[in-house]
């Protein structure tokens, strides 16, 4: 071959090989989150796959997948509890639960919700915000004793008008250098782990997990003082250990103060303490997916694929509503072989959580039967009266504790069912107590007691909601006469 011809090869060889080659890839951008820097948005630009996701919070689910928790769906109705459970509207009546309850919808609402509410639901203050807002942890820091006591909408405008109706953030779980689990609510949470003599520092990655969800997803309460203003925000965990929170530890220190009890029941004129979703207590009490090291985020927001990168979903949803992937797993089983467990589980929580809750209805009606016959002069058994009073805040609680639950019973099935139990049992002994008492001052009790659970489903006020299909009664008494 000739020299120019060897050339020409060369040089088609060389141009082909280099027009052939992979482009260099590129280093990965970092992005530099700023410190207390809150909005979502900047925080995206460093983790777009996770923002992706969290900005599904928004999407409403597919409706069907889930029995008990609706959510909402693409009209978003919006799912009425006391419909579904109108045992509760008697219960709640005199407190804004009694009102407006709701079974909740994804975390972009948790703001937009409470406007949205009957004005009584956050009549205790700027305190309400303190799970709904990112911006709570420096409200409270800054503003001090103002910040519980001050009026909702008054806090609520000391917020950047931006973000007045932004829910939780990557801030409120993330550490802007490093995307570590953090507590952003010492107030709170950190507060209540000392109490209990756990180093919140000393935790596990894996404990972590779940103490991030436990910064809201926990029963609070929320003293007064001696005119009913709200001083401050704490978890009642005294008493209780790490992994053994227990209903009764809660119910003790909500019953050894005053301070504590928030509202008065309209129909039995005592004045109450309330349990508000305590969905960390109930899982983290020995249950079996604790005790096997599970962690909220393992089945809330599973990892997933995008693309060829692995994430944790920031959707944060009920395994129910994502088909159950979370569940597959670890288990072995189908998904559809699980839900049907799931499923069980639920309605057994269920029917005995209207067992108890219509068990402890009916003593509160006896309580106004005694309370109007001392209105009338008649003398009552103080020793029979206060002790059923003590049995029923007792069968009150537990019953509240997991009504107000969010996984019907799912986070700890045989806790659930113990509490549900001791509930019922409670409210049987005190309804004996009355029985005898009212008997005693000559009042003639019939064998069914009218819980007029109709008054109380209609006198709450002008907004209509959806309840639950498989539950709408029409005669609220027939459900009654069941239990």
């Amino acid at each position: 071959m000739k020299p120019a011809n060897v050339l020409l090869v060369m040089f088609a060889v060389g141009a082909w090989l280099f027009g052939c080659q992979q482009p260099k890839s590129e280093l990965v951008k970092t992005v530099s989150i700023p410190d207390n820097e809150i909005d979502p948005a900047v925080w995206g630009k460093a983790y777009p796959i996770e923002y992706e996701m969290w900005k599904k919070t928004e999407e409403p689910t597919a409706p069907g997948k889930s029995a008990y928790k609706k959510g909402f769906d693409a009209d978003k109705i919006t799912y009425d509890k006391l419909s579904e459970f109108p045992f509760l509207a008697l219960l709640s009546n005199g407190w804004g639960m009694g009102v407006e309850y709701n079974e909740p919808r994804g975390h972009a609402f948790m703001i937009r919700d409470q406007l949205d509410i009957d004005p009584s639901r956050v009549k205790a203050g700027g305190v309400c915000l303190s799970c709904k807002t990112p911006y709570a942890p420096g409200l409270q820091k800054t503003k001090g004793a103002d910040y519980y006591s001050k009026p909702y909408k008054e806090v609520l405008s000391l917020i950047p008008e931006k973000h007045r109706t932004l829910g939780v953030a990557c801030s409120d779980c993330h550490d802007n250098k490093d995307m570590s689990i953090r507590i952003s609510r010492d107030f709170t949470l950190t507060a209540a782990l000392k109490d209990m003599g756990v180093d919140p520092d000393a935790l596990s990655r894996q404990e972590k997990r779940s103490i991030a969800c436990a910064q809201c997803h926990v029963t609070y309460v929320i003293p007064k003082d001696k005119d009913m203003r709200s001083v401050g925000l704490f978890f009642p965990w005294q008493g209780s250990t790490w992994g053994a929170i227990t209903v009764e530890n809660v119910i003790k220190k909500i019953r050894s103060d005053d301070a504590h009890r928030e509202w008065k029941q309209n129909v039995t004129g005592f004045k109450l303490g309330f349990i508000r979703h305590p969905e960390f207590e109930l899982f983290s009490n020995n249950s079996v997916h604790w005790k096997a090291g599970a962690a909220c985020a393992d089945c809330h927001m599973p990892y997933t694929k995008v693309g060829v990168n692995k994430a944790s979903d920031h959707r944060v949803m009920s395994p129910l509503k994502n088909d159950m992937k979370a569940c597959v797993q670890c288990h072995t089983e189908s998904a559809e072989w699980l839900k049907g467990q799931v499923t069980a589980i639920q309605e057994r929580t269920v029917a005995q959580l209207n067992r108890s809750g219509y068990a402890t209805a009916t003593v509160a009606k006896l309580f106004e039967m005694a309370h109007k016959a001392q209105a009338d002069g008649k003398a009552m058994d103080k020793a029979l009266y206060e002790q059923a009073k003590d049995y029923y805040e007792e069968a009150f609680y537990r019953m509240m504790y997991i009504g107000a639950e969010n996984s019907v019973g799912f986070h700890n099935p045989t806790e659930a069912l113990r509490n549900l139990g001791d509930a019922t049992a409670f409210a049987g002994k005190a309804e004996g107590l009355l029985r005898q008492a009212l008997a005693k001052a000559g009042v003639n009790v019939p064998i069914k007691v009218d819980l007029e659970l109709k008054k109380y489903l209609d006198n709450r006020g002008e907004k209509k909601l959806m309840g639950n299909p498989a539950l709408e009664i029409k005669d609220p008494s027939q459900l009654q006469a069941r239990f």
